[in-house]
């Protein structure tokens, strides 16, 4: 009897966590249960549990990915890249990210459709990223040592509430790389304005690598 009465108190407690992650993204701009293929789920746009593709740090993915070529973020003053001052195409889960905020792939181009719309408004990044924030390159010690205005992501705290007190490279980038999920929360756990991992006011957020 008591091993059942642990069990339920177990459940119950999962069941909780998982009602508040849920939440966050229920009242977020990526809530898109209400598309007319989604059937009410919330997460079919972007996962199913049957006839995924395989994408890295991308569990069961079900969205179609971006097939275009984009303009990338350049500047006379970039270290990042290779050579310096060289991005190559925007790859990982920025990519994926992508695949909704091009304007070109349908947002409800998941599940094996093409989709019947695009996006709009200011989530409309276009394939021309050159006035947005580099995405794709690789973020490390040898990088905040050349540019000479970055913290070393190694050694640096990231400073986002509930995490161990990870590091700016354990919590924000991906296989080294700064992607679009290094400064934005897909699943809004942390329900700060524009889906950012923690607020940016006094630009606090740009600081936790800026070091100006």
């Amino acid at each position: 009897m008591r091993k059942l009465l642990i069990l339920f108190l177990a459940m119950g407690l999962l069941a909780g966590f998982a009602a508040v992650s849920m939440a966050d993204i229920t009242n977020s701009a990526h809530n898109f249960s209400g598309l007319p293929n989604a059937r009410g789920e919330i997460c079919l746009p972007c996962h199913a549990s049957h006839n995924n593709q395989s994408v890295t740090d991308a569990p069961l993915w079900n969205h179609k990915v971006t097939q275009e070529t984009f303009t990338v973020y350049t500047s006379p003053t970039l270290d990042a890249g290779s050579p310096p001052g060289s991005l190559g195409q925007p790859g990982g889960v920025s990519k994926l990210c992508l695949s909704c905020h091009d304007g070109v792939t349908a947002v409800d181009a998941f599940g094996g459709s093409d989709g019947t719309f695009t996006i709009g408004g200011p989530a409309n990044l276009t394939t021309d990223l050159s006035n947005d924030h580099p995405i794709s390159f690789i973020y490390d010690t040898t990088l905040a040592g050349v540019d000479g205005g970055l913290f070393d992501p190694s050694t640096t705290p990231s400073g986002i509430t509930n995490t161990n007190g990870g590091t700016i490279e354990q919590e924000m980038l991906f296989a080294n790389k700064l992607e679009c999920a290094s400064c934005h929360d897909v699943h809004n756990e942390a329900n700060n304005d524009y889906l950012l991992l923690k607020p940016n006011g006094g630009s606090l957020l740009c600081l936790t690598c800026h070091d100006k």
